[in-house]
């Protein structure tokens, strides 16, 4: 890798504040000065140091946060506050984006990261990823209901729903559930609740796929995945595609 590229992706300025740099002698590698933006290297095996201090060199970011209510899942909007807008500086310099879309005033689990090709096995249809949800619904969730979702519900538009696991935690004039369903279509909870005559009061998403919510978290919160539910996550789709 080009050493402008290496100090450009981590941050270090535009193409022009990288050459400057260079240009200042304040980078070394490997304990000798480099100006050269061509010079190659190998971002894992050598020792770079810009302005005295060791470049870490990352290609990929995964992020686990806990999303509040308020902010869309996107990468900008000119209206709208977006998740982006919750990330440090030092971490928006890797371009991380929302893994799937929660909406604005959905709360829970949203893996951010810069790796499309894991991002797009996470939401291709075909893996059929499960998504759990906690829901709390305007009025009694019946039996039936359940059997309903299980069959899997017909939309407003007509597009019916693959099954869907529904628990029911607290039957009430409130009630309290859980929902895993397979698919991300527009509001799709929301709309499968719609369809047998309720209302979803209020949607925590839980787990997508092997990742669980951190609970530790509070709202607005995120934090990088551990190597060990990075590797959970590659072996998970790994283990899709092989089972297609």
């Amino acid at each position: 890798m080009r050493i402008d590229k290496l100090l450009a992706n981590m941050g270090y300025g535009s193409r022009k504040d990288v050459k400057k740099l260079l240009r200042s002698g304040k980078v070394t590698v490997n304990g000798e000065s480099v100006k050269d933006g061509k010079f190659q290297v190998d971002p894992v095996k050598d020792t770079v140091l810009a302005l005295g201090e060791e470049v870490h060199y990352k290609e990929f970011v995964y992020f686990i946060m806990n999303k509040p209510p308020g902010f869309i899942s996107a990468t900008e909007d000119i209206q709208e506050q977006t998740v982006i807008d919750l990330l440090d500086p030092e971490d928006v310099i890797f371009q991380p984006f929302p893994v799937g879309r929660l909406d604005k005033d959905t709360e829970g689990l949203l893996i951010l990261t810069n790796d499309g090709q894991t991002a797009h096995q996470l939401l291709s249809p075909q893996k059929e990823v499960p998504k759990t949800y906690f829901a709390v619904i305007n009025s009694t969730v019946t039996e039936e209901d359940r059997k309903v979702f299980e069959k899997g519900v017909t939309l407003n538009d007509g597009y019916q729903t693959k099954p869907a696991n529904l628990e029911i935690i607290k039957s009430g004039i409130y009630s309290d559930v859980e929902i895993t369903i397979t698919e991300g279509k527009f509001h799709q909870v929301k709309r499968m609740f719609e369809a047998v005559g309720k209302k979803v009061l209020y949607l925590k998403r839980l787990s997508m796929g092997p990742i669980m919510l951190d609970e530790t978290l509070e709202a607005g919160e995120y934090r990088e995945m551990t190597e060990e539910e990075i590797q959970q996550i590659h072996s998970y789709v790994s283990s899709k595609t092989e089972h297609r």
